[in-house]
């Protein structure tokens, strides 16, 4: 996850960094407060560094539905097949934004949404193309929907959470076309990832609850840990922040390709 904080000369280096060091995808956020657009921030990260792009994600309660498949699919064809469009129902505390903007606050409609706007990609996609569709979900409507018709899912879950009740959660998902399950880690060593994470997380927190939030900053931890969770719960695709980026670099030549 590699947004603009620093101003683009070292955003782009940034991006050079993270493609020499074997990383295989460049992900933006969507939040309008911290960084440009991340539709035209991609098409630039692809071009700098022929890594894979994606969205991490959309929030669809502020996205009109067709202009999202829209920029998706371009995105797919402008980056000859190396964009994923991830999606969700929205962050925690999106209501000040929806109220901002004049849109509707209430949650009812929001999975209905997200399916719209992967219906309307796919009809852009056409036969010849599959734009791939990751989705960050938390109830059962938004678990199903992505059972339904997700590449890749990624459970939006308290940063707390113990092993044992993410794996339940695993456990619990009708995984039966095979989805790739994603991990999202904003904690390693002792480093919270702002944009990631919440302002009030504790590391020592995270770590004592064995939450998988959380990655060792030992390159050697770290990768036997990722291991576990690939082979013991079926996560295989890792996101971490920019700023852990150099501390896990080992890691990624290690297992890379694996």
């Amino acid at each position: 996850m590699a947004p603009i904080t620093a101003g683009l000369p070292a955003w782009r280096d940034q991006l050079r960094g993270l493609a020499d060091s074997g990383y295989s995808t460049i992900l933006m956020p969507d939040v309008p407060q911290w960084q440009p657009a991340p539709g035209p921030a991609l098409a630039v990260a692809a071009t700098i560094t022929g890594l894979r792009v994606g969205t991490w994600v959309y929030a669809s309660p502020v996205r009109p539905t067709w202009i999202t498949a829209w920029e998706a699919h371009s995105l797919s064809v402008l980056t000859e097949g190396r964009f994923e469009m991830g999606i969700g129902t929205g962050r925690p505390g999106i209501a000040g934004q929806l109220r901002e903007l004049g849109l509707p606050i209430s949650p009812a409609n929001r999975t209905s949404q997200v399916r719209d706007v992967v219906t309307a990609l796919r009809d852009l996609d056409g036969p010849d193309r599959h734009t791939p569709v990751v989705m960050a979900v938390g109830g059962p409507k938004a678990q199903g929907l992505a059972a339904e018709l997700a590449d890749t899912v990624t459970f939006v879950m308290p940063q707390i959470e113990t092993r044992a009740a993410t794996i339940q959660r695993v456990e619990r998902f009708d995984n039966r076309r095979g989805a790739e399950l994603a991990l999202h880690v904003p904690v390693v060593g002792d480093s919270v990832t702002a944009f990631m994470a919440g302002p009030d997380t504790d590391p020592a927190a995270v770590r004592a609850a064995d939450s998988l939030a959380f990655l060792p900053s030992d390159p050697s931890a770290a990768a036997e840990e990722i291991q576990r969770r690939w082979e013991e719960i079926g996560f295989s695709y890792f996101v971490v922040g920019a700023e852990a980026a150099g501390v896990l670099a080992p890691v990624v030549a290690e297992l890379a390709g694996r």
